[in-house]
């Protein structure tokens, strides 16, 4: 493969239109595999009584994350929604709420440290976070997030800059400068390579002792309610607190994660 293609093929873009077409149809089906097979997933392992915080991502609000806590709850999490509405405006006032979030889940778990579960943009806020405020945050997890620093790598980015304009206000007051940085905790960015709404090479993180990715076969509207995501969800949360170890699906279980390697 010459310079040129290689060049071509890194250059920052969106999905393309035919995987964005796809995106409802896939992602009921998801949606139907995950309640048809809700019984064997509250098998998967306990978790030990911790807060877990689940973002919605852009445009959405709690009751897409719903499938997801409800499975939570029933594996012993302290489950909450964010309770904000709808994700569509990203201020200052969005960030403190959130940090609020954050701050009642601590209080009400006994001063236990918190884990952020962020969907799409509800990611990037949840790596943001726990920039802000590492010693209340256990581990974050974000699902199809568009966690490069270029926006070009979504099929949102229109619609996301008409709402916020090019420069959201949180980027005014310094933060959110730097999304592909991942934050001091233990850190798990979960992608597809038929995402339709986030390119998955704007959800790669760099990988280093606390960061891994992980694909998973599933569209980006999907993610949320989709079987494998939901236990890879599961087994990231059931690590011990300060024994993080990247994850490694093993027996049957491996075979719905795909084993290609991920680069940029």
């Amino acid at each position: 493969m010459n310079t040129a293609t290689l060049e071509a093929e890194h250059t920052p873009r969106p999905p393309s239109r035919l995987l964005a077409l796809a995106e409802p149809g896939r992602a009921m089906g998801e949606l139907a595999a995950f309640y048809a097979m809700r019984p064997l997933l509250g098998m998967l392992p306990k978790g030990d009584g911790h807060g877990v915080l689940v973002l919605p991502g852009f445009m959405a609000s709690d009751s897409s994350t719903r499938p997801l806590r409800s499975l939570l709850k029933q594996l012993g999490y302290e489950t909450s929604g964010w309770g904000l509405g709808r994700n569509v405006r990203v201020d200052e006032a969005r960030i403190e709420a959130m940090a609020d979030c954050v701050n009642e889940l601590y209080e009400r778990t006994g001063h236990k440290k918190v884990s952020l579960v962020g969907w799409s943009l509800g990611g990037v806020f949840a790596r943001e976070l726990a920039k802000m405020m590492p010693e209340k945050v256990r581990l974050v997890i974000s699902l199809g997030s568009p966690i490069s620093d270029d926006r070009n790598h979504t099929n949102a980015r229109r619609l996301f800059e008409y709402l916020n304009g090019k420069e959201p206000e949180v980027m005014k007051g310094g933060n959110f400068q730097k999304l592909a940085e991942a934050p001091p905790v233990p850190t798990t960015s979960m992608l597809t390579k038929t995402d339709g709404v986030v390119h998955w090479r704007g959800s790669i993180q760099a990988e280093a002792d606390q960061t891994e990715n992980i694909e998973v076969y599933a569209s980006h509207c999907g993610m949320g309610a989709n079987p494998s995501v939901a236990f890879a969800i599961a087994d990231r949360l059931a690590q011990p607190e300060g024994e993080w170890k990247p994850f490694h699906a093993r027996g049957v279980a491996a075979l719905a994660f795909p084993r290609t390697r991920l680069m940029h």
